[in-house]
């Protein structure tokens, strides 16, 4: 299982859908507070559908919480600041992904801290950054495919049609 970690998050519905990214992968959510929203708000609900059954959802207090109960982990920290593109890093399973509230991203000191793990999503120079939520799923999805989308459906079927 992939951990996702939302650090200091904003906009329920952004993280209403990556909760909804997380129950169909697998991958835990980790929400770090401060919250810009009450987990119970409806957006947040209405954004992770019938989801939140299926979710593996922790909330820490603060990051140093965080750090302190996943100590051992391997953590990669996603930014528009890192040097390395998300695509040329081995995963693998259990590692934790970072990312950053959606008006500042993550601390740079955190950053600095942290140089040699931190990832990014490649886009033109001239725009400043995806949505959070496209962000996560890029994201996981090729953590996902490095790890040959072990315990996922790789086929569907169409259902009004006999085959």
């Amino acid at each position: 299982m992939f951990n996702i970690v939302l650090v200091e998050p904003e906009i329920p519905a952004n993280t209403g859908n990556i909760s909804r990214t997380c129950a169909v992968t697998g991958a835990a959510l980790h929400l770090i507070k401060p919250l810009g929203f009450d987990i119970s708000d409806k957006h947040l609900k209405r954004a992770g559908l019938d989801y939140w059954q299926y979710l593996d959802i922790r909330v820490y207090e603060n990051i140093d919480e965080f750090f302190l109960k996943n100590r051992g982990g391997r953590f990669f920290f996603c930014t528009t600041k890192a040097k390395k593109s998300y695509a040329d890093i081995p995963y693998e399973d259990g590692d934790f992904f970072i990312f950053g509230k959606e008006t500042k991203g993550l601390p740079e000191e955190l950053l600095s801290e942290n140089m040699d793990s931190c990832i990014r999503i490649p886009m033109l120079p001239t725009l400043r950054s995806l949505n959070l939520s496209n962000s996560v799923a890029i994201v996981i999805y090729e953590a996902l495919r490095q790890t040959g989308f072990e315990n996922m459906q790789m086929t569907g079927k169409l259902h009004n049609i006999k085959e």
